[in-house]
C-alpha cells in the first residue's frame, strides 16, 4: 500500500486494514462460522479432527494481527521511502524492487518486528475468545474455568505459562534487532 500511496489500491488496502483492526475477535469468528460453515457449508463449524476445522479459528486469530501489522508496515514504509538514502538509491539508478526491499524495508523492519512481538500477547488473549466461540478446549478455556471455580494454582500456572511465552517472544525480538541492524549492540 505504501508503494501506491493515495491511489485506489492504497485506499482499498487501508479500508480492509481498518476493518480488520476495528472488528472484535468473537464477532469475526461468529461471522466466519455463519458464512463458511452454515451458509456455504465449506468448512466445519467446530471440532478439531479434520484439517479444515483449523481454518476458521486461524483466520479469526490472525485477522486483527495481520491488519495491524500491515497498517504499521504501510506507515513505516511511507516514512522510510521519503528519506534521503532511498532518494539517493533511486538516483543511482537502482531498480525499484532493490530500493524497496534492499534499502527501505530493511531499515523499516525494526518497528514492524516490535509490533509482531507485541501481537503475540494479543494472540494469547484472543485465543481465549476464539476457543470459546469455536468450542475448543485449550489453555484459554481452562483459565476461564479455573477463574470461575476459584482454582488459583491453575490460574497462576496458566498466567505463568503465558508470561513465560511472552517473555521468550520479546527476547527473540531483541535478538532479531541485532540481526536486522548490526549497529545495535547490547551492553
Amino acid at each position: 500500500a505504501a508503494l501506491y500511496h493515495n491511489r485506489r489500491m492504497d485506499m482499498l488496502i487501508s479500508a480492509v486494514m481498518l476493518f480488520g483492526i476495528s472488528m472484535p475477535v468473537y464477532w469475526f469468528g461468529l461471522m466466519l462460522i455463519v458464512v463458511f460453515a452454515i451458509k456455504l457449508q465449506w468448512l466445519p463449524a467446530a471440532g478439531s479432527q479434520e484439517p479444515g476445522a483449523w481454518v476458521l479459528p486461524t483466520l479469526t486469530l490472525a485477522a486483527f494481527s495481520v491488519a495491524l501489522i500491515a497498517r504499521m508496515t504501510r506507515s513505516t514504509m511511507l516514512e522510510v521511502l521519503r528519506t534521503d538514502y532511498v532518494r539517493t538509491a533511486r538516483a543511482k539508478g537502482l531498480v525499484e524492487r532493490a530500493v524497496v526491499y534492499g534499502h527501505a524495508l530493511r531499515n523499516g523492519l525494526l518497528p514492524i518486528v516490535t509490533v509482531v512481538g507485541h501481537q503475540f500477547g494479543t494472540l494469547l488473549g484472543g485465543a481465549v475468545l476464539t476457543e470459546t466461540v469455536f468450542g475448543w478446549p485449550g489453555l484459554g478455556q481452562l483459565l476461564v474455568d479455573a477463574l470461575f471455580a476459584r482454582d488459583y494454582p491453575v490460574v497462576q500456572g496458566i498466567v505463568l505459562t503465558f508470561s513465560a511465552l511472552f517473555i521468550l517472544v520479546n527476547l527473540a525480538v531483541d535478538v532479531l534487532y541485532g540481526l536486522i541492524d548490526p549497529r545495535i549492540q547490547y551492553a
